[in-house]
């Protein structure tokens, strides 16, 4: 591989998101504070965040070219918001912006000893409503998009933005972090559906992530996949196949899942994926699918690197989403996104580490 190979750019790479941004007040400490005691930071960082902001972000980085349509207010940190998202190249030509109001922003908490992260989120005032995006604007932002990515908020507007794109035959991506009000109506438009580890089984009320994978499929009939990230172990990915064969295997999901996690290699370092054969997964008191299950798995970072996993997810997603365009098989999708969450995780805040599609590393998952 030579040192200038780059990720190639998809024949069509526009993409365009709705949902969350707003800014991130970052705050290292070397533990979480007690109550009533007085603190000093490691390391302080103010950036822009929010699910669809970094997720596009990541996109952009990566080669896509996103558009946006959110909302902030005419302050600050809402002006500071959408310059940092057009430097990066994300066309904020569709935002609404108030003129008066606040615009969404987070308090994050880094823990040092334990790598974890707490978010205090404040929302944005007043909020986005179907009647403050013009049918002119909406029109603009999806005119020749591949992909239209959803993070599940504002759901009265997002439900008229998924129908349009729906009309328009655009493929429709939910990043399904938890239940929310009018997710149900989206995630019936839905083609493809990522989703926080604790998601599945709260929406299915299933007795384990494969049988929920299972639930999803059968009650999302549009769905071409699902699939569930479960931070440093990776992820599980449930893809539909056209029952065609009746002659085909028929195995218990949960069975399948444990025989490719078997499979897992501990020295291996880099992210890898297993698969099984095209199969009728039985769910029992739930149902049968035909489809292929995949364990992707994570980067192991050394200790010494890992400095914060705000936006993990969200650089995950970001990694899909050009996956989708560049028209990657599984097999080739899931360890590129999780290498992508696992660079994201060298860096303090949810966007300073994201990789540029130059990076030579990246380069490796097209060969």
């Amino acid at each position: 591989m030579s040192s200038d190979s780059v990720l190639p750019l998809p024949e069509n790479p526009v993409i365009v998101g709705f949902g969350g941004v707003g800014v991130d007040l970052l705050a290292t400490v070397e533990s979480f504070p007690k109550p009533d005691t007085k603190n000093r930071t490691t390391q302080f960082k103010i950036q822009g965040g929010g699910n669809t902001g970094n997720a596009l972000t990541c996109a952009a980085r990566l080669g896509l070219k996103p558009r946006i349509i959110s909302k902030v207010a005419n302050d600050p940190q809402g002006r500071a918001l959408m310059e940092e998202l057009e430097a990066e190249g994300v066309d904020t030509s569709s935002f609404v912006v108030s003129k008066e109001g606040t615009t969404p922003f987070s308090y994050i908490i880094i823990d040092n000893h334990t790598k974890t992260r707490t978010c205090i989120f404040t929302e944005g005032y007043p909020p986005l409503v179907p009647k403050d995006l013009s049918r002119t604007k909406l029109l603009s932002a999806l005119n020749g998009a591949r992909v239209a990515y959803f993070d599940a908020r504002m759901p009265a507007t997002t439900l008229v933005i998924a129908q349009e794109a729906f009309r328009q035959n655009i493929s429709i991506l939910v990043d399904a972090e938890r239940p929310r009000e009018g997710l149900n109506d989206l995630l019936n438009l839905a083609d493809y559906v990522v989703c926080s580890e604790k998601f599945p089984q709260a929406w299915t009320e299933a007795s384990s992530i494969p049988r929920a994978l299972v639930s999803i499929i059968l009650r999302l009939p549009r769905l071409k996949f699902v699939i569930a990230t479960l931070g440093k172990d990776g992820c599980i990915m449930l893809e539909k196949c056209a029952d065609e064969d009746s002659h085909l295997e028929e195995a218990d999901v949960d069975n399948s899942m444990k025989s490719l996690t078997m499979r897992k290699d501990d020295s291996i370092v880099m992210p890898t994926c297993f698969a099984s054969n095209v199969t009728k997964f039985r769910a029992e008191g739930i149902g049968s699918v035909c489809g292929r299950l995949y364990f992707g798995t994570s980067e192991k970072i050394p200790p010494s690197e890992l400095i914060d996993t705000t936006g993990a997810g969200d650089a995950f997603v970001g990694a899909v989403l050009y996956a989708i365009c560049a028209n990657f098989s599984p097999e080739k999708m899931l360890p590129f996104a999780s290498y992508v969450a696992a660079i994201k995780c060298r860096a303090l805040g949810a966007r300073s580490g994201l990789p540029y599609r130059t990076d030579p590393y990246l380069a490796s998952f097209i060969n």
